[in-house]
Parts: structure tokens; C-alpha cells; sequence
């Protein structure tokens, strides 16, 4: 087994305004109608949690995080799960609306999309924060995030370092329009612009399925590539196993998100190494921005968590 070596990089409030895929979604203690997950505290304020989707591991920690806060500060959260559609998304928060929460939380699935919920908000005069990802536009409070293009520059460092100078990588990117993939694949083309050859770059959704698929692809018509950078977790397992049943273990393959399964995999031998973002204090921060924001207290716009990447030895 590996020794995990960790490195940590503090996120600068300066360096970014936005920011992010298993099957169980988070439990919470009661059930309400229409999917929404309702928290068991009866507190003064009403928190609404609209998640991108929590077929994700990730934000499933996120969710838990923000919960288990939340009940901390005595207040009600109810989490509402997009499924990755942006159209539920923005039904699920003028849901929301109508039941008079007094603040939502939103981790967009679409950056744009997202925009046209964010103003429903604001002319009702509920407060927004975003987690994970920004909206494109609306009037938002704060937003809580890593550094999602810092963290892509440690990704592809960590491939450059092990693949070297001019070898031939492949991408996979996120799901289009979401600030996450566009951050995630800005930082990591800063790094391979001048130092790698990115042969082949293609969206897999933060599907594991997808990245398996994809990569199986990408493998027949670019057989020469020595690397992976994948925009989360769950397409670089997912392009871990398309390499591993080409009998393609030369292959380097770098994650971003740091889920129990990819640390797992790190550990293991598997991934070269991933991001990790912790969902677990992005869900937290979120819950004590709202607190102060619903009892007067100003928060900053942007509020950063830190970055840790995690390689094998």
C-alpha cells in the first residue's frame, strides 16, 4: 500500500469569484413531498438547499456537512436535488420560494441556467448563497468555494511532473456551462498550454459511466497518450477502468474532488493523485454564512476553503 504524501495549497480570496460526480443520496430525518429532504430541527429560520445532484458523492458529503450545521445552529434545512437538470433545478427553487425559506443555498447545475432561479430569489428577497459553483449572474451574498482554477493548475503539474515535458494527455471535461468544468480545465490548460500536448479533450458529464465510456474511446483513436486529467473524481475512476481493461497501466490518470473511492484508489495505486476540496467544510461555511446573513451580520462576498492534493508515493 502507498504512503498518501499530502501538500496543501491556502486558497487567495483574489484569485477567484467562482468555483466542481455512487448512488445514495443524503438522508436527513424527515421526508417532505416533491424529493425535498427535510432537516429535524424546528428552528427560527428556514434554510432551502438546492444540490446539483446527489448521485455524487461529493456533494452528498456537502449536503451532510451543511445538515449536521445546520441542526448545530438550530436551523431547519430542507435539501432539494436537481438531478443534474437545470429546468428541476430552477422549479425546485421557485418551490422553495413558495414555501417561504428564508434563505436558499444553491449548488448550481448550470452556471447560466441557474441565473433565472437567482433572480426569483432576489425579487422575493431571499438571500442566495452558491457552494461549489457560481452563478452567472442574479445578486448573490457570498459564495463559498475552492479555488477550482488553482486547484486544476496542481492537477496538471502533478501530470506534467509524472508524464513529463511534450507528452501526450487527454482531457475529460465536465458538464458544459458549469463554472466548475470551465475553472477546473482553465487551470489545468495554464499548465499543459506550454508543457504538454493535449491530444484529445471530450466531455464525460462527471459521469463515472461516461468517463469509462469516453475513455474507451479516446483510447482506440489516440493510442499514444501517457496521461488523464479528468475535471472530477468519477470520470477519472471511470477512465481508470477503461485503462486498466486495455491493459494500459502505463497510463497516468489524475482526479479532482478527493472522494473516498478516489483516496481509496490513490492509496491503492490506482489514480496518480486528486484534489480534494473538502464538501464536508464547504457545507459547513455555508450553513454559518447563512446564519449570520439571516441575523444581520455582513459576510464576506467570496469565502475560501482550502485545497489539498493527494498523491501516491
Amino acid at each position: 500500500m502507498k504512503k498518501l504524501k499530502l501538500s496543501v495549497a491556502m486558497v487567495g480570496i483574489s484569485a477567484m469569484l467562482a468555483a466542481c460526480s455512487m448512488d445514495a443520496p443524503g438522508s436527513d430525518d424527515s421526508q417532505t413531498e416533491g424529493g425535498a429532504e427535510g432537516g429535524a430541527s424546528d428552528g427560527e429560520f428556514t434554510v432551502g438547499l438546492s444540490v446539483s445532484t446527489m448521485n455524487n458523492p461529493f456533494f452528498v458529503t456537502l449536503q451532510e456537512g451543511a445538515k449536521e450545521k445546520a441542526d448545530d445552529l438550530d436551523l431547519e434545512m430542507i435539501t432539494v436535488d436537481a438531478q443534474d437538470d437545470s429546468a428541476k433545478q430552477i422549479n425546485d427553487i421557485e418551490d422553495l420560494i413558495q414555501r417561504g425559506v428564508d434563505l436558499i443555498v444553491i449548488n448550481p447545475a448550470d452556471s447560466s441556467a441557474v441565473a433565472a432561479a437567482v433572480q426569483s430569489a432576489n425579487d422575493a428577497n431571499i438571500p442566495v448563497i452558491t457552494v461549489d459553483r457560481a452563478a452567472d449572474s442574479g445578486e448573490v451574498v457570498t459564495h463559498i468555494a475552492s479555488d477550482n482554477v488553482a486547484g486544476g493548475e496542481m492537477a496538471g503539474e502533478l501530470l506534467l511532473e509524472l508524464v513529463g515535458d511534450g507528452a501526450l494527455v487527454a482531457e475529460l471535461e465536465g458538464i458544459p456551462g458549469s463554472s466548475a468544468a470551465r475553472e477546473r480545465g482553465e487551470g489545468f490548460n495554464n499548465i499543459a498550454a506550454d508543457s504538454l500536448d493535449v491530444t484529445a479533450k471530450q466531455t464525460a458529464n462527471f459521469s463515472r459511466s461516461e468517463g469509462l465510456t469516453v475513455m474507451e474511446n479516446i483510447l482506440q483513436s489516440n493510442p499514444d497518450i501517457v496521461g488523464v486529467f479528468a475535471h472530477n473524481d468519477e470520470m477519472a475512476l471511470g477512465a481508470l477502468e477503461a485503462v486498466s481493461a486495455a491493459g494500459r497501466d502505463d497510463i497516468v490518470v489524475v482526479g479532482f474532488d478527493a472522494t473516498d473511492d478516489a483516496v481509496a484508489s490513490v492509496e491503492g495505486g490506482g489514480l496518480a493523485g486528486t484534489i480534494a476540496q473538502q464538501p464536508t467544510l464547504i457545507g459547513e461555511e455555508a450553513m454559518e454564512a447563512a446564519a449570520a446573513i439571516l441575523n444581520g451580520d455582513d459576510v464576506e462576498d467570496f469565502i475560501p476553503v482550502e485545497l489539498e492534493l493527494i498523491r501516491g508515493e
